[in-house]
């Protein structure tokens, strides 16, 4: 069963919202039957990436707040990702648009990495203090969770999976996704933030349920007779 998770790297909700849902899916008996899959969204496209601003400045200007008040704000969100066992480093973070970094996990997610290339770009925008929108450090993000660097700087260099990245945008709109971390479940239950695990854990219980009565097993029926097998038997 696919659950599609919409995202933007500079959410730190997000990110906070990854580690519950995970901490869901492991008490989840089937969870070797669900399949995720990562979405883009962006929360500010109109963001210009700015390596020397600080977040603290950023916010203040573009919520009218003091660089005081931005900074409580963000030492409140380090501390609900302290709880889910996360480092937030949100006075190094980088102002930077993200719809590279979004193009980077369409194109991981075609190499089978799309979970992978999530992780790295939360822990460097939140943890390490790293410019996602930068070629070079995506090309490095790349390279820890065995992407081709060759092939990815092809991408990055180009505009490709640029509509990937807002076909998941115009998704998201249609899904009823205002904001992120959206949670979408068999294309029948939205999960909206980051919820709790056991909301999570509930939600997968009564969607996988349904999924499973509408794609049941097949029954294999057996009538023997002579075979033979790979070691050689043959009876």
């Amino acid at each position: 069963m696919k659950v599609e998770i919409w995202s933007d790297v500079m959410c730190p909700f997000c990110y906070i919202g990854k580690r519950k849902f995970e901490a869901a899916l492991e008490q989840f008996p089937q969870k070797d039957k669900i399949q995720i899959e990562w979405k883009s969204f962006q929360l500010n496209p109109a963001m210009k990436t700015e390596p020397d601003k600080n977040i603290n400045d950023y916010l203040a200007e573009i919520k009218g707040w003091s660089f005081e008040q931005a900074a409580e704000m963000n030492n409140h969100v380090a501390g609900i990702a302290a709880e889910v066992g996360l480092e937030y480093n949100l006075d190094k973070a980088v102002v930077a648009n993200s719809f590279d970094a979004h193009r980077f996990v369409q194109f991981a997610k075609t190499k089978g990495k799309g979970d992978d290339a999530e992780e790295q770009l939360f822990k460097a925008y939140f943890t390490d203090g790293k410019n996602t929108a930068d070629l070079e450090t995506l090309i490095e993000l790349g390279k820890q969770i065995g992407l081709d660097p060759t092939e990815l700087k092809t991408v990055l260099e180009t505009t490709k999976f640029s509509e990937e990245v807002r076909h998941d945008i115009y998704e998201a709109q249609q899904v009823g996704a205002r904001g992120v971390p959206f949670f979408v479940l068999d294309r029948k239950y939205a999960v909206s933030g980051a919820q709790q695990p056991e909301t999570f854990l509930g939600a997968l219980e009564k969607s996988f349920g349904e999924w499973e009565k509408a794609n049941p097993a097949p029954l294999v029926t057996f009538t023997e007779g002579a075979t033979c097998t790979p070691d050689g038997e043959c009876n």
